[in-house]
C-alpha cells in the first residue's frame, strides 16, 4: 500500500506577496514648481498633492511622504490598518508644526492615497481628490472617493457626474491634511488582494485625460513604465495646467530575483552603487558599523602605558552645518537600503535637504523626518564666563528709558495697523465681519465686531465652519465683504493670498442731469450693501468677479 502524502506537504508553498511599480512626476506646463510627491516601494505606495501655491504646496506634500517611507515592509502582526492611519495623522501634526514654527507656510495642506501591502491584505488609507483605480479580474473601477466640493453635490443628487468637470468649484477640497483640523476624516479600508491585480495611483492632474482613455491605457498596456509614461504625456498632450504624478503597481508573488525590480531607485550622491538594493544592505551595515566604531575610538579617552588618560586636544568642526549635513545623509542612506521609486517634490527635499526645520525631532524618532531636524547648539556651560563690568547709573537709566519709549512707539504702531485689518468670525452662531486682528495683547481685545451678517453657522459646510470658527483674515472691508459674499452664495471661502484685490474707489453719482433732459441713471448697488452696519453710499463701481481656484 502506497504510503499517504500529507496534506500539509501536499499544499503549495504560498509565497508573500510584494509590489512590482512604476512612477513619474511632471510639474506639467503651466505651473512653476511641483508640488506633488509620491514614494513606492515593494510594500507601500502613496502619492500626495499638495497645495497653498507659493505658500508650500511641495513642503506639505513632501514632509507628509518623507514622514510615512519608515511603512515600507511588511511586518504588522496584524495591525498595519492602525499604524497606516496614525502614521497620517502624525504627518499632520507634522505640518501643523511647521506652520507654528514658519507663518508664512499657513493655508498649506496636501492630499494622501496610500496603499500598505502587509500580511496578504492590501491596506488603503485616502483623504482629498488624488484617485486610486484597481484593475482585477478584468473590472477597471475607482477605489477612491474625491472629497470634494462637487462629489457632495452629487452624492446628494444635486449634481450630475458629468456636470462636476465644468462645475466653477470643481477643485474646492472638503478635506485634506494641514493646518486646519487637527484630527482629519480618512477613508481606511483593509482590502483582499490576489497576484496580477493592478493599480493606478495619480494626483488630480491626470484627471485632463479622459476617464476611458486611462482606462484602455492601463487594459492594454503591459510593461508599468511604458504605463506610467503613456499616462503623463497624455497628460502633458492635454496642456496639464497642474502638476501630474502617477504610480502603477502591480501585486505579484516574491522571486528569489526580486533583488532587480522595475524600479528606478534612488542613489545618493557618495554612496555605492551596492547600497540601492538589498544585496548591498549588508556593505552598507558594514561601513555604518566601521563608523560607529570609529566615533566610539574618538570618544573613548586614550590611555598611557601606566594606565593614566592621556591628554587629547579638542577636535573643531570647521562645518557649521554638519549636524544638518548628517541628518540628510541618514535619510539618503534610509532611501537607499531598499528598492523604490521617490519622485516630485520629496526626491527634491531628499536631495537638497530643503525641508524646514522642526525643533525638538531627533534622528532617532525615524530616518524619514531628518530632513525636519537640525542639530541642536552646542552646549556652552562649560564655556568661560566672564563678569561684565557695571555700567555708570545714568547709563543705565537712559538705555532703560530709550528701551521705554521704543516699545510703547512700537505698541501704539502696531495696534494703529491692527485697526487696518478686518476678519470674518463668528458672533452669536452667526458669521461676522470684525474690525482688527483677532489676537489678544494681555487683557486688551484687539478687534471689535463690525457686522453681522444673516448667515447661520450650520447653513455652511463642515469645512467652511471650521474655517470661520478659525477665523479667516481680510485686506480690508471690501475683501470681507466680498468672502461673505462667497460664503452665502457657495458656502465656500476662497484663498485670499490668490483673491484679494484692490478696494475700488467709490464714484459720485452726477448731480446735474444731462443736458438733453434725459433722466440720470439710477445708481448701481454698492458693494458695501451687504454690510448692515456700513452707511448706504450716493453710488459705488460694481463689484468685480472674483474667481477662486482653492484646491489644487
Amino acid at each position: 500500500m502506497a504510503a499517504e502524502t500529507p496534506a500539509d506537504e501536499a499544499r503549495p508553498v504560498q509565497r508573500p506577496l510584494i509590489m512590482r511599480y512604476s512612477a513619474r512626476s511632471d510639474v506639467g506646463r503651466i505651473r512653476a514648481k511641483n508640488d506633488d510627491s509620491a514614494y513606492v516601494g515593494r510594500h507601500l505606495a502613496v502619492v500626495a498633492d499638495g497645495m497653498g501655491g507659493h505658500a508650500g504646496g511641495d513642503v506639505a506634500s513632501a514632509a507628509t511622504v518623507l514622514d510615512m517611507l519608515h511603512l515600507d515592509h511588511g511586518d504588522y502582526h496584524g495591525d498595519a490598518l492602525t499604524v497606516l492611519a496614525d502614521e497620517i495623522q502624525t504627518a499632520n501634526s507634522l505640518l501643523s508644526e511647521l506652520v507654528h514654527i514658519n507663518p508664512k507656510l499657513a493655508g498649506m495642506g496636501t492630499t494622501v492615497t496610500s496603499l500598505l501591502l502587509a500580511e496578504g491584505k492590501l491596506h488603503f488609507a485616502h483623504i482629498g481628490d488624488s484617485r486610486a483605480y484597481r484593475l482585477r479580474d478584468g473590472e477597471f473601477e475607482q477605489v477612491s472617493v474625491d472629497h470634494t466640493f462637487v462629489q457632495r453635490l452629487i452624492d446628494e443628487g444635486r449634481l450630475r457626474p458629468e456636470e462636476a468637470e465644468t462645475h466653477p468649484h470643481k477643485n474646492v477640497l472638503m478635506r485634506v491634511l494641514g493646518d486646519v483640523d487637527a484630527s482629519p476624516e480618512l477613508d481606511l479600508d483593509t482590502l483582499d488582494v490576489k497576484p496580477g491585480e493592478r493599480w493606478l495611483l495619480c494626483s488630480d492632474g491626470l484627471n485632463y485625460v479622459a476617464g476611458h482613455v486611462v482606462e484602455r491605457t492601463v487594459r492594454e498596456t503591459k510593461d508599468l513604465r511604458e504605463c506610467v509614461e503613456t499616462l503623463v504625456d497624455l497628460t502633458l498632450e492635454a496642456g496639464s495646467p497642474d502638476n501630474v504624478t502617477v504610480i502603477m503597481l502591480e501585486i505579484v508573488e516574491e522571486t528569489h530575483d526580486d533583488v532587480s525590480t522595475a524600479a528606478v531607485d534612488v542613489i545618493p550622491p557618495g554612496l555605492p552603487a551596492a547600497a540601492a538594493t538589498p544585496d548591498g544592505a549588508g556593505e552598507t551595515a558594514k561601513k555604518k558599523a566601521a563608523d560607529e566604531e570609529a566615533a566610539t575610538a574618538e570618544t573613548t579617552p586614550a590611555t598611557n602605558p601606566d594606565g593614566q588618560p592621556a591628554a587629547t586636544e579638542p577636535s573643531a568642526s570647521t562645518d557649521p552645518h554638519l549636524g544638518e549635513h548628517l541628518s540628510a545623509e541618514v535619510l539618503r542612506q534610509e532611501l537607499a537600503s531598499r528598492p523604490h521609486e521617490l519622485v516630485g517634490a520629496a526626491a527634491t527635499a531628499a536631495e537638497s535637504g530643503s525641508i524646514p526645520t522642526i525643533a525638538g525631532r531627533t534622528v532617532a524618532r525615524r530616518a524619514a523626518t531628518v530632513l525636519t531636524h537640525k542639530a541642536e547648539p552646542a552646549d556652552t556651560e562649560a564655556d568661560e564666563i566672564l563678569e561684565p563690568a557695571k555700567p555708570r547709573r545714568w547709563v543705565t537709566w537712559t538705555i532703560a528709558a530709550s528701551v521705554l519709549l521704543v516699545l510703547t512707539v512700537g505698541l501704539w504702531l502696531g495696534y494703529a495697523w491692527t485697526q487696518t485689518r478686518y476678519y470674518i468670525g463668528e458672533f452669536d452662531s452667526r458669521v461676522a465681519i470684525y474690525n482688527g486682528v483677532s489676537q489678544r495683547l494681555g487683557p486688551i481685545q484687539l478687534s471689535t465686531l463690525e457686522a453681522v451678517t444673516e448667515i447661520r453657522m450650520d447653513s455652511l459646510p463642515q469645512f467652511s465652519q471650521q474655517r470661520v470658527r478659525q477665523t479667516v483674515p481680510a485686506r480690508d472691508l471690501y475683501d470681507a465683504q466680498r468672502i461673505v459674499k462667497n460664503l452665502e452664495g457657495t458656502g465656500t471661502i476662497a484663498p485670499s493670498n490668490e483673491c484679494l484685490t484692490a478696494s475700488p474707489s467709490p464714484t459720485a453719482a452726477a448731480t446735474t442731469p444731462p443736458a438733453d433732459g434725459a433722466s440720470p441713471a439710477a445708481p448701481a448697488p454698492s458693494p458695501a450693501a451687504s454690510d448692515p452696519a456700513a452707511a448706504p453710499a450716493p453710488a459705488a463701481t460694481p463689484s468685480p468677479t472674483v474667481t477662486c481656484e482653492v484646491g489644487q
